[in-house]
């Protein structure tokens, strides 16, 4: 099934038409095509389209907002009056601007959806982040010129296509509220092929025809009753009729004629991000160590992994595993907490502890300046989500501990071990960054997106770990 064929209206001027010619558009190509699906919406907040296309005064379930926000557009659209179907306008844009850090997130939601036929967008007078996106999942943009001045502006719309790698093709200049009485001396009889003149000596493509200025036409706009009528049954006897319908023409037209259309490529280009997507995170699945680099206990099989609390990777990438929540959580309390009696699993402390894990990066590294000490030093710090430093406490590391009747081999010592020592048995100069982790969907920190994160607070707090000395030549280091 074809994904939409989308038709952008934008121009950084305002008062050229943009909202009139994107409404009046969407209807007149339904009245094309009966069977022709038709969504229309806006970036802007002026609420014309809402204005033009609601029924009745039924509250929402959703607009643009919650578009730009992940939810797919088919639950969002309503019918509306001509057969149009819309999403409803939102005062809440503004609070979403921020999240909008790329222009390619409007065209993956709409290469996901279930959309079929034609999506008109119709933009803000600006080249805001709203705007790019928009641009950015447009098979054919509409610019809108009334003037020289609104003319210059459609450069940025060129230069931006420019800097996102993508062909121009898709834009075309449209004249509009061109009043055809002026008449000029010379080749440029009349404003339009003023305009057209002067945009294809630009290099600028432009759609056959123009909309003409017409006080009919904007009159439709204000009325008694606050609502916006179309020119198709309110203003047949102008010229703008004819030329409306002319316009709606060339975008079926071209719905046709496009080899690809903008939303397939994005598609193919989003299938090829997960497979890759997934190829990084099986690799890394590959590596991982299959038990609990603490206590051993096998937690990685074929079929998954079992419920773990952490995950820990030196910062080398060389050794990658889980951990079990109560090895860890009680390895902390005996060795760093030196708490004198165990903390059972109902214990407060032990919630409170897991409370300030979510919040947390647990680093385990050599003690600073400790490098060759015949006694080796542990050192474990707790950073923020933004990589910088809470604490840490430094320890002992013995491989052997007095339990009960006997010795016991420390799992502080197997931990460190496993990780971070070097083929001499002694303690490298790596670290242990450990994370915690959903218990119902370990592997999940795997993903690009979340092992990303992971890996750019490990570079912050390699930058943050004290560098080591140089040896002194005294007794207290191993030889």
């Amino acid at each position: 099934m074809h994904p939409p064929y989308v038709v952008t209206v934008s121009s950084e001027k305002g008062g050229v038409g943009k909202t009139t010619l994107a409404t009046n558009l969407a209807i007149y190509l339904k009245a094309l095509h009966e069977d022709l699906p038709v969504l229309l919406f806006s970036f802007d907040n002026h609420f014309s389209v809402d204005r033009m296309f609601r029924i009745g005064r039924e509250t929402p379930g959703g607009d643009v907002f919650d578009l730009l926000n992940g939810r797919p557009p088919e639950t969002l659209a309503q019918v509306g009056e001509y057969g149009v179907s819309y999403i409803p306008s939102s005062r809440r844009l503004a609070t979403a601007r921020g999240r909008l850090r790329s222009p390619g997130i409007l065209s993956r939601i709409l290469a996901g959806s279930s959309l079929r036929g034609i999506v008109i967008i119709d933009t803000r007078p600006d080249l805001d982040v709203f705007t790019q996106n928009a641009l950015y999942a447009a098979d054919r943009v509409i610019v809108p010129v009334k003037d020289a001045p609104s003319l210059e502006n459609c450069k940025n719309l060129y230069d931006f296509f420019e800097s996102q790698g993508l062909s121009k093709r898709p834009l075309r200049i449209l004249p509009c509220l061109v009043d055809s009485r002026i008449r000029y001396d010379g080749p440029f009889r009349d404003p339009y092929r003023l305009l057209k003149g002067y945009a294809i000596n630009r290099g600028y493509r432009c759609l056959e025809g123009y909309i003409a200025k017409s006080p009919k036409v904007e009159s439709l706009n204000t009325n008694p009753e606050g609502k916006i009528y179309p020119v198709l049954t309110h203003g047949r006897g102008t010229e703008v009729h004819l030329q409306f319908a002319h316009l709606a023409r060339q975008i079926f037209v071209g719905t046709k004629t496009e080899e690809e259309r903008r939303l397939e490529t994005v598609r193919s280009e989003l299938g090829l991000q997960e497979e890759q997507r997934d190829n990084a995170f099986q690799s890394r699945r590959e590596g991982l160590q299959t038990q609990c680099l603490l206590c051993g206990k096998t937690l990685v099989e074929a079929e998954g992994v079992s419920p773990a609390g952490y995950y820990a990777e030196t910062f080398d990438g060389n050794v990658a595993g889980f951990l079990e929540e109560e090895c860890f959580t009680e390895t902390v309390f005996r060795y760093f907490y030196h708490a004198q009696r165990e903390v059972g699993a109902n214990d407060p402390l032990r919630d409170l502890f897991r409370e300030s894990a979510l919040r947390s990066f647990f680093v385990l590294r050599r003690a600073p300046n400790t490098r060759n000490f015949y006694q080796q030093q542990l050192s474990f710090y707790r950073f923020d989500e933004e990589g910088l430093e809470v604490s840490h406490k430094t320890v002992e590391l013995k491989e052997f501990e007095a339990r009960f009747l006997k010795k016991e081999r420390s799992p502080l010592f197997q931990l460190a071990s496993r990780t971070l020592f070097d083929p001499k048995g002694r303690l490298g100069d790596d670290f242990l960054l450990i994370r915690r982790v959903g218990s119902d969907f370990p592997e999940e920190i795997l993903y690009d997106e979340h092992y990303a994160r992971l890996r750019e607070i490990g570079e912050k707090i390699a930058a943050q770990i004290p560098q080591e000395e140089p040896s002194p030549k005294n007794g207290l280091r191993a030889s």
